[in-house]
């Protein structure tokens, strides 16, 4: 296994190639998870300024492999940039700290400006992530069945450090696209609700109800009209 391993590694970084991920259809799948900067901060990006790009090997190995490293930007052409690593993959040896990469503007997840002043240059941001957890049917999250009842209880589940608090929405699949087994034995998860908006959305005018508020699915309109049970 270990010479198997090394083989792996050796041939990777003698032959192994990268490219980008293109980040505007990984948000276009997860806007509710996945962060894109507005055009307003990418047209910020100066000369010695960081950029994050997500980096994925090729060939791919065992399974598909990516990761999200910085670049230091040192020429600017319109919507093209070139750049050198800025930091050193954790599993990608055909790329090592210094190498010049070549990307456009779009390819941009993330910032790290060379005068932190800077920031307070760039317009606030309305952003459309939603990290506060919340319990949920793995029938919704798989794409299988859509959101059918949510209800809005006491946050029980977090503490008061953690980064992202239990919302108290519990949520539960539309019953009418389960299978007996599935309704009556779910498979909840606690998970961020921006992974529940990122498969529907329907719902997302109720988020900022009140604890105690209950919502089901009407099966004639598919509206979501509040019930008390």
């Amino acid at each position: 296994m270990i010479v198997r391993t090394w083989v792996d590694i050796l041939r990777r970084k003698l032959f192994g190639a990268y490219k980008l991920d293109d980040p505007r259809s990984i948000a276009s799948r997860s806007p509710y998870t996945f962060y894109l900067p507005p055009i307003s901060r990418l047209n910020a990006i100066d000369v010695g300024d960081r950029v994050k790009l997500i980096f994925r090997r090729l060939p791919a190995a065992r399974k598909e492999y990516a990761e999200r490293m910085w670049v230091l930007v040192r020429e600017i052409d319109g919507d093209t940039l070139i750049g050198s690593l800025n930091n050193k993959p954790v599993d990608m040896p055909q790329m090592k700290l210094g190498d010049i990469i070549e990307f456009k503007l779009w390819h941009v997840i993330d910032t790290d400006w060379q005068d932190p002043e800077k920031e307070k240059t760039i317009p606030p941001e309305t952003s459309k992530q939603v990290w506060e957890r919340c319990i949920a049917d793995h029938e919704i999250l798989n794409g299988t069945a859509r959101v059918g009842f949510l209800y809005r209880e006491e946050p029980d589940i977090s503490t008061k450090d953690d980064e992202h608090p239990d919302s108290g929405w519990r949520i539960r699949a539309d019953h009418t696209q389960l299978t007996d087994e599935q309704y009556e034995n779910p498979s909840p998860k606690y998970i961020a609700i921006g992974k529940v908006l990122n498969k529907d959305d329907s719902w997302i005018h109720l988020i900022r109800a009140p604890i105690g508020s209950q919502y089901l699915r009407n099966e004639e309109t598919g509206e979501f009209e509040e019930v008390e049970l």
